[in-house]
């Protein structure tokens, strides 16, 4: 690639230098090949270097430009994810020491993060990209805020109102901050003593809400979340048109994340069979309308994936049908325009789908 002299205050994060760079006492300062940060380019304007030679840049419209582009948007969103992550945990640590949540600190980090992602097209990357190995329930709380915005929208619902669901989403668990943590990290299935007091989550999270921020809505969606259609959740055992709406929606996104983060699941791997889980939950656990724009919305997006069929082969999903989500067509590697399509081929099954 060619090089160019730019002015210090042309400098950009991610620039990469192309010859060392001395002061005016010729002290090495940066080395040629040097990928700039913050403190880089602060570095350079404490010792007064006004020029430096850098790599072209990629010209706008590039392939190579849009490929940048796209880089710095997903690592935009890693960091809104990161810090909603954080954020959680300053929430959950604020409700375990004064057992009240502060307002503006949820929108301080809840903000941001719907902010970065309100454009995202191809949700199953967003959510599989922004992964992490902070503690599960920190992660689960943001995934399901995420989750739970983007269902909204799917449903027509306003900019404000989906940023109000989502926003409950975000704050659904905070109850399990009075829970045990020896019951919270639990790896294996909980005894009936230790289940009853896991359930007891929904109730706290109420009285935490209610009593701190007073956002009636977050505070019924913490505790209906885990209510079912047909009366077998928890905490009431409600029913169908007693279970606010937003808790539907929210109950559809902490199924999802809970599955698709769980170690059975082989995480990832499996994320269409995680698809089919919800669909059957639609028949009188979830909210069959929020379940299905969910998966209608998430199923496209699987076009461009690579798909490993239940005889061996494999190949690339060019397509999906409305009247069946879970059988596309598929066109195999290697052998020219080969297709297969799952509607018509009953006897095939998609074992797992790379993304």
């Amino acid at each position: 690639m060619n090089s160019m002299r730019i002015h210090i205050t042309d400098l950009q994060v991610g620039d990469r230098l192309t010859r060392d760079t001395f002061n005016s006492i010729g002290l090495n300062i940066l080395s040629a090949d040097t990928k700039v940060d913050e403190f880089d380019i602060l570095k350079l304007n404490k010792h007064q270097i006004e020029y430096v030679d850098i790599e072209d840049r990629p010209q706008p419209g590039s392939e190579a430009h849009l490929q940048t582009a796209a880089s710095s948007e997903l690592l935009r969103q890693e960091e809104s994810f990161h810090s909603a992550i954080g954020g959680i945990k300053d929430l959950f640590e604020s409700a375990v020491r004064t057992g009240k949540l502060s307002d503006s600190t949820v929108e301080q980090y809840y903000s941001p993060l719907i902010s970065s992602v309100r454009e995202e097209k191809d949700v199953v990357n967003l959510l599989l990209c922004l992964d992490s190995r902070d503690d599960y329930t920190y992660q689960h709380s943001v995934q399901v805020g995420l989750i739970s915005y983007f269902i909204a929208s799917w449903l027509g619902k306003t900019e404000e109102e989906a940023k109000e669901i989502g926003k409950a989403g975000y704050l659904h668990d905070i109850g399990k901050c009075r829970i045990s943590f020896d019951v919270l990290q639990k790896p294996g299935k909980l005894t009936e003593e230790e289940y009853a007091e896991m359930r007891k989550h929904t109730v706290y999270g109420y009285e935490i809400i209610r009593n701190s921020i007073h956002d009636d809505l977050a505070a019924l969606v913490a505790l209906q979340h885990h209510e079912r259609l047909n009366g077998s959740g928890y905490p009431l055992g409600k029913t169908s048109e007693s279970i606010h709406p937003a808790a539907k929606i929210v109950a559809v996104a902490d199924v999802y994340s809970a599955m698709i983060n769980n170690r059975s699941y082989q995480t990832k791997r499996d994320l269409l069979y995680v698809l089919k889980e919800l669909h059957k939950m639609s028949f009188g656990e979830l909210d069959p309308q929020a379940v299905h724009v969910f998966i209608a919305n998430m199923v496209p997006n699987f076009i461009g994936k690579k798909a490993t069929l239940s005889n061996g082969q494999s190949g690339t999903i060019v397509m999906t049908f409305p009247n069946d989500y879970f059988r596309p067509l598929i066109q195999i590697d290697d052998a020219g325009d080969t297709f297969i399509d799952l509607t018509q081929r009953t006897d095939l099954d998609i074992e797992s789908i790379t993304v």
